[in-house]
């Protein structure tokens, strides 16, 4: 069934307001998956915090206009679902990469993390970028390590001073 202008507007906006807002997009072929697998993947995005989307690539190319993802226009061929991240960077690619293990029709063809297209071989780099909880948890081991090699450092001392007093206490 084709869709009127008014219904084409709609998704454009619609796709608009989540480019906007997405930190990173991912888009996939899926040529000759089925609708089952296809439901599957929608519902694992959802729990993941990642708007799935099928569009027509034109417009997919009108929602991009004045967004991050302007510059996708290239990577727009084929049959293409479009996975932005809305929460992690990494969340898109990691969710497509997982579904590609499952479903072998399914083929990441771009990237894009803000501004510029990557390839699909740079898929492996941002699944494994991590969540917002995992940078701040590094950070956070990176900022206390001084501190508690500092305070262990400390304490060595009047551990040492003691060692040396039972020591001297076994000898006589």
């Amino acid at each position: 069934m084709a869709l009127g202008l008014v219904a084409k507007q709609a998704i454009v906006k619609e796709v608009n307001e989540v480019a906007s807002k997405a930190l990173s997009v991912a888009v996939a072929e899926y040529r000759g998956m089925e609708v089952k697998h296809m439901t599957v993947l929608r519902r694992k995005a959802r729990e993941q915090g990642v708007y799935l989307k099928v569009i027509r690539n034109t417009l997919a190319r009108r929602a991009f206009q004045g967004t991050a993802f302007e510059d996708m226009d290239a990577a727009l061929t084929g049959p293409l679902v479009y996975a932005f991240s809305l929460d992690a960077p990494g969340a898109a690619a990691r969710l497509l990469k997982d579904a590609m293990k499952d479903y072998k029709n399914l083929s990441v063809t771009a990237l894009s993390i803000g501004s510029g297209v990557m390839g699909a071989d740079k898929l492996d780099a941002v699944a494994s970028l991590p969540t917002r909880d995992e940078a701040l948890a590094t950070l956070f081991a990176t900022l206390k390590a001084p501190i508690g090699k500092f305070v262990r450092t400390i304490n060595e001392v009047p551990g040492k001073f003691v060692r040396v007093l039972a020591a001297v206490k076994d000898a006589k």
